[in-house]
């Protein structure tokens, strides 16, 4: 507490504070955890119900990834972090659409905040030159200095742009979203809900596809073989 209102601690864990963001990702994360024993505890040969929609979105993602990365080796392997991102991203959007949710101290949802957005843009950066290291060995680090000497400041520059672009475009369009969405609220408390619904569910989905469709791409050319 600070001035005696809430600074959004739920709890700590030792010296370490945990506050909605947090609780709110666990959630999240649970609920997808959940979901995904309930298709897999008793696989079937001849999949039903959840599980034949979990393996129809499995086949789906590893077509999609194949396509975009045109490895079909390494779309197999990177596809299951790419895919929890989606998911993530998706459902973490969609946490600002929960009825009252607006009007919970302390709920935001996690992509509207530049903190969780820049972890999940870290996640994409490191993995991109495991790909790469993976790949091709210390010849990744050869791509630094090409064509020239004189290129690495600018390669190590592009390198960098990559997670701030990843942060700041899905944070940015979040944090929009939400603040449009609550001066709108404000205005008319009964008519906008329903015509903003909608629109919140595309702009949701869009941004989830966009990062992960990016996350793809930049790890995709790191382990390229003409990389």
């Amino acid at each position: 507490m600070i001035f005696g209102m809430w600074d959004g601690t739920f709890f700590r864990l030792g010296p370490i504070p945990v506050d909605h963001l947090i609780v709110t990702q666990w959630v999240i994360i649970a609920l997808i955890g959940i979901i995904a024993y309930a298709a897999t505890r008793n696989m079937q040969l001849v999949p039903k119900g959840l599980q034949n929609v979990f393996e129809m979105a499995i086949v789906w993602t590893y077509e999609f990834f194949t396509q975009l990365m045109d490895e079909e080796r390494v779309a197999k392997k990177w596809a299951p972090l790419l895919t929890s991102f989606f998911f993530f991203i998706l459902l973490s959007n969609y946490s600002g659409l929960i009825p009252g949710a607006a009007h919970v101290e302390g709920f935001q949802p996690p992509t509207s905040n530049w903190n969780v957005t820049m972890a999940l843009a870290l996640v994409t950066f490191c993995a991109v030159h495991i790909a790469g290291i993976s790949e091709h060995k210390l010849h990744y680090l050869g791509h630094f200095i090409s064509p020239s000497v004189a290129m690495l400041p600018l390669n190590i520059i592009e390198e960098v742009a990559h997670p701030l672009s990843l942060t700041f475009r899905l944070f940015g369009n979040i944090f929009g979203e939400e603040m449009v969405i609550a001066f709108l609220l404000f205005l008319a408390p009964f008519l906008i809900p329903s015509l903003i619904m909608g629109l919140s569910l595309l702009l949701g989905a869009i941004q989830a596809i966009v990062f992960t469709i990016l996350s793809a791409s930049y790890i995709g050319n790191a382990a390229s073989k003409g990389h």
